[in-house]
């Protein structure tokens, strides 16, 4: 799936770190509220 800008980005879950633990979120639990979201594909693969 393609995103365009201004086009809502798909409901997803994942791991993030936040206060010194992995928590799940959910792209729903800050609905309402500015959200970056950064990918980095190849981060952490030590190739």
């Amino acid at each position: 799936m393609a995103l365009k800008p201004l086009m809502e980005a798909p409901e997803f879950e994942s791991q993030g770190y936040f206060q010194g633990e992995f928590k799940p979120f959910k792209l729903s639990d800050f609905k309402g509220k500015w959200v970056i979201l950064c990918f980095y594909p190849a981060d952490f693969t030590f190739v």
